[in-house]
């Protein structure tokens, strides 16, 4: 684990080669306890001070520790959570608030973003990724061919789809099925959304459980391979540009949330953990149960979340084809 800093100062660091390139934006530490990817970026940023790597084209910036709180702290949040309601705001109302004032024009002048992240219930690392291209009026976007490939360039064994879809359907289900408005939508949208927003697109890579050794390993190879990707540098020897095996694609289907301190899990799920259709998933504190509406698998399980917060999601296999 990295030592935390002792101040709250953002640091942001910016590589430029002589060559003209693409425009790649690195993060980790959005929440404070997620730490690996910020031990990757550390060593990725090592290796270009020392000479050890090179940038052959482009505009690399790295940003270790995107919430300086958090981190001081050791904890998801310093006084909300900083991938949501991600926009910039002339007053801002706390510290996130601040914070996105800062960051947001920093992730506006790249054209693709990696963000590193971790979760708290066991699993193994996986990447997720926006929309399909469409103009509607939630997320419009045009680069999805190019958001799909840097994905499957990342190489983890699973790609997630779908998140603000049925972030916008839990939000209208907690409403009694009322069309939810524009604020209330805008809560969903984060670091990834932000940058699609402004013409770019990115990927989010969930490096594994917090407290994996792997994680941070997990973080610098994918850096390294975006890097490849992109023609900014190459690849170090024995690292491959993807796995051999292609990645199953999910799409999160529904979310669930924990209504009472009681509702309690009838075992400790890990994402990606597969269920029956019927399966038996938790109880609610009143004895009711909760159980799989249809085959597939549990994502995020989180038997601590806060009450009216999300308990866990569930998703089955994509038709999508990326690449």
């Amino acid at each position: 684990m990295p030592t935390p800093p002792a101040d709250d100062l953002l640091r942001i660091h910016t590589y430029a080669a002589i060559e003209p390139g693409p425009r790649l934006l690195v993060m980790g530490g959005v929440h404070g306890d997620e730490t690996g990817g910020t031990v990757g970026i550390e060593r990725l940023k090592a290796e270009l001070d020392s000479g050890a790597l090179g940038l052959a084209r482009g505009w690399l910036t790295l940003v270790p520790v995107a919430n300086p709180m958090a981190r001081l702290l050791l904890r998801r949040e310093g006084e909300r959570n900083l991938n949501r309601a991600f926009r910039l705001r002339a007053e801002p109302r706390d510290y996130e608030d601040r914070l996105t004032n800062v960051l947001a024009p920093v992730i506006a002048q790249h054209e693709v973003l990696l963000d590193l992240h971790s979760f708290e219930s066991p699993g193994e690392a996986f990447a997720m990724i926006g929309p399909r291209d469409n103009p509607g009026p939630l997320e419009p976007f045009a680069r999805a061919e190019e958001e799909g490939r840097l994905a499957l360039h990342i190489g983890t064994p699973t790609i997630v789809e779908g998140w603000l879809d049925i972030y916008a359907a839990a939000i209208a289900r907690r409403a009694g099925g009322a069309t939810p408005s524009e604020d209330e939508i805008d809560y969903g949208r984060g670091t990834n959304e932000y940058i699609r927003n402004c013409g770019g697109y990115g990927v989010t890579l969930e490096c594994g459980q917090h407290r994996d050794p792997q994680a941070p390993e997990v973080a610098w190879q994918a850096i390294r391979r975006t890097l490849a990707l992109l023609g900014m540098a190459p690849l170090p020897r024995g690292l491959a540009a993807h796995p051999p095996a292609r990645p199953r694609l999910l799409r999160l289907r529904d979310v669930t949330d924990r209504l009472h301190e009681g509702d309690t899990f009838v075992r400790e799920w890990a994402t990606f953990d597969a269920v029956k259709a019927g399966e038996l998933i938790g109880h609610r504190h009143d004895g009711s149960e909760v159980r799989a509406t249809a085959d597939g698998h549990i994502v995020f399980p989180n038997p601590l979340a806060r009450v009216g917060t999300e308990w866990f999601y569930f998703a089955t296999p994509s038709e999508r084809v990326l690449g």
